[in-house]
């Protein structure tokens, strides 16, 4: 019995942690914690881009993917595709049809992607880039096909020019599925051009035409968002430097912008996508009016003259770089740039006269090497002698630690450079045991980019990765030291962001999303909590005199938010052990009787959210009494909690 009570108080004893409210450690930058986007797992085209027709343009390299001939009521005809690559390079791809009988009809229907998502109720916008050949007068119906093959939509269009125009019409849908089709059925004989088929709904992202889904932009704005990173990623690479990103073809007309392969369409044997192209309908103006929509500060990064150096490591040589740095320098002329600039002007006839007010850029994704830092020196001095100001992002390579990782960090650390780029992607455990990471990094130096990461519950490129409460917990644990060590580490985010439930890649994902509805995982509320929390001054939170960072399996900071007057407290338990808590907090005039906590836990640290429990593992919010200067806290196993206190 002495000894079951002894083990009783041990579990119940009270561990005292003291808060110097007074003392500020560090600034808070408001760029702490963002997103980084690439187009992966369907991201861009299938997913936040809410075109819903695949191959609309007909530039894949099989140019009918996505397509399937279709005949009815006895009508009958062909299709040719015409390449013109000689006038028209970008779009080099366009279907002739030949509708050979008076009756019934002859054309297509288009799969989308994994099938196109549609509601009841919602008005879809189809137009198409079309001419009449000779004298003839063909007739388009368009229909949507739903389950079990039902008409859930239709409209007729008659294009009547002999050139290229575009046209277009709206109509709505009576059914809700998952997997509708597009038909564009032809009839009256004749011969027919068309390009550009395409289906958007009317309700997009702040109702642009030919804009983004709405769902899913609306995640990235509720994570209040520091930054936006983009567009990639390994994107910005390419497998070769012929399928690098290039920015200046993903701007204007949609028509004119060169489409590709995307990079991730035959990367992975276990999760081969021969579908996965980029149409750039989500390009950098794109990227641009997203971030500022948000509230984000952008942060794009380019291309360095290097092609992925786990790929085929293409390089250009030195004395060809110009163009690469050149259009460097014409991106910050496009966002920066007044109407009197050649690039500003551009921004401003494209309908955004107001600058984007970048501060800083990217030059190179996850390169390593020599060969890097030579083109590094290169882009830098361009970049600083015409724009100072701009702070430039230079990556360490895809490690943490190691030889490429020592290269990289000593040589642009002599070189004076402002923000390093660092990545980690490792086992939860990793991300418990480096919570200190920073806490010796020297206070003078470089910023730090916490770039891309995330906990891997198998292995890194594992397709078994899940997305469990493990991760996540260990995830927030590691925060806490980015945190606390805010003076060094001024930026941070998750990495990947999205993946299709039907057409991913890669395995951890922040959101996932079928073609109707999405769901946060526990990581995006990890990374929502302490973005929304992350107040603006952080302040000493500790256990005998030291920072908690794996204590009792606990992991705490706290800050102070001066612009809602308040204190923050995180604390993360790791453990399989409840533990009561409290806080003595010095340097303060009192806090009101009652504060709010924001609990995220669960029972089982494989849990997961999933589109049918999307929330089984998400935030719950309660009020808990104050006595004077200390506040008592019972922490649950395996939770994070944020506490707020307002000052009287």
């Amino acid at each position: 019995m002495l000894c079951a009570a002894g083990t009783f108080t041990a579990m119940h004893a009270q561990t005292q942690y003291t808060i110097a409210a007074d003392k500020v450690k560090a600034h808070i930058q408001p760029t702490m914690y963002g997103i980084f986007f690439e187009d992966i797992n369907l991201a861009a085209d299938g997913g936040v881009y809410a075109e819903l027709v695949k191959n609309r343009s007909f530039e894949f390299n099989m140019p009918l993917m996505g397509w399937k001939e279709q005949k009815k009521d006895g009508g009958d005809g062909r299709t040719e595709v015409i390449n013109r690559a000689v006038e028209r390079p970008e779009n080099a791809h366009f279907i002739k049809s030949y509708i050979t009988t008076d009756a019934g009809f002859y054309g297509f229907s288009n799969e989308g992607f994994r099938g196109m998502g549609v509601k009841e109720g919602e008005e879809y916008s189809f137009s198409v880039i079309a001419k009449q050949e000779g004298d003839t007068n063909v007739k388009l119906n368009i229909e949507l096909h739903g389950d079990n093959d039902a008409v859930i939509g239709k409209a007729e269009l008659t294009p009547t020019d002999k050139e290229w125009n575009r046209y277009s019409v709206k109509f709505k849908s009576s059914a809700t599925t998952q997997k509708a089709q597009l038909y564009v059925w032809m009839s009256g004989k004749g011969v027919i051009d068309l390009d550009m088929i395409s289906l958007f709904p009317e309700h997009t992202w702040k109702n642009r035409p030919g804009g983004l889904r709405a769902d899913l932009v609306q995640r990235l704005a509720d994570l209040k968002p520091g930054f936006l990173r983009f567009p990639g990623g390994c994107i910005v690479e390419g497998r070769e430097l012929s399928n690098r990103y290039q920015w200046k073809k993903t701007i204007g007309a949609v028509d004119k912008r060169e489409n590709i392969i995307n990079r991730w369409n035959t990367e992975f044997k276990h999760r081969p996508t021969p579908d996965y192209y980029q149409t750039f309908g989500l390009g950098f103006m794109e990227y641009f009016m997203t971030a500022e929509d948000i509230g984000a500060s952008p942060l794009p990064i380019l291309n360095c003259g290097m092609a992925c150096e786990f790929n085929t490591g293409e390089l250009v040589p030195l004395d060809k770089l110009d163009p690469y740095v050149q259009d460097a320098l014409d991106l910050i002329e496009f966002a920066n740039g007044d109407a009197s600039t050649k690039w500003g002007k551009l921004r401003t006839d494209l309908g955004h006269p107001a600058p984007f007010n970048l501060k800083m850029i990217g030059v190179g994704n996850e390169q390593w090497g020599p060969q890097y830092i030579d083109r590094w020196k290169i882009f830098t001095k361009a970049i600083k002698t015409k724009y100072p100001d701009i702070k430039i992002v230079s990556a360490l390579g895809p490690s943490p630690d190691g030889k490429e990782f020592d290269l990289l960090n000593k040589t642009f650390r002599g070189l004076g450079a402002d923000i390093l780029d660092e990545h980690y992607y490792a086992p939860a455990k990793w991300f418990r045991d480096n919570a200190r990471r920073y806490d010796n990094y020297d206070r003078k130096g470089p910023k730090i980019f916490a770039g891309e990461y995330a906990a891997q519950s198998k292995s890194t490129v594992n397709p078994d990765n899940k997305n469990n409460w493990e991760c996540a917990l260990s995830e927030a644990a590691f925060m806490t030291g980015l945190e606390r060590n805010a003076d060094v580490v001024n930026m941070a985010s998750y990495a990947p962001l999205f993946a299709h439930v039907e057409g991913w890649q890669w395995t951890p994902n922040l959101i996932w999303f079928d073609n109707l509805k999405s769901y946060a995982t526990p990581n995006y509320y990890v990374q929502q909590l302490f973005s929304i929390n992350k107040g603006t001054d952080v302040v000493p939170l500790t256990l005998n005199n030291e920072a908690i960072a794996g204590q009792n399996d606990s992991y705490a900071t706290a800050s102070l938010d001066k612009n809602t007057n308040e204190l923050v407290i995180k604390f993360v338990n790791t453990s399989t052990s409840a533990q009561n808590v409290s806080f003595k907090i010095t340097g303060s005039k009192g806090y009101q009787k009652q504060a709010t906590v924001t609990t995220l836990k669960a029972d089982d640290k494989d849990a997961e959210n999933s589109l049918t429990a999307p929330t089984a593992v998400s935030p719950v919010e309660s009020k808990i009494d104050i006595s004077g200067n200390t506040l008592k806290l019972a922490v649950e196993p395996y939770s994070f909690k944020v506490v707020r206190l307002k000052n009287k």
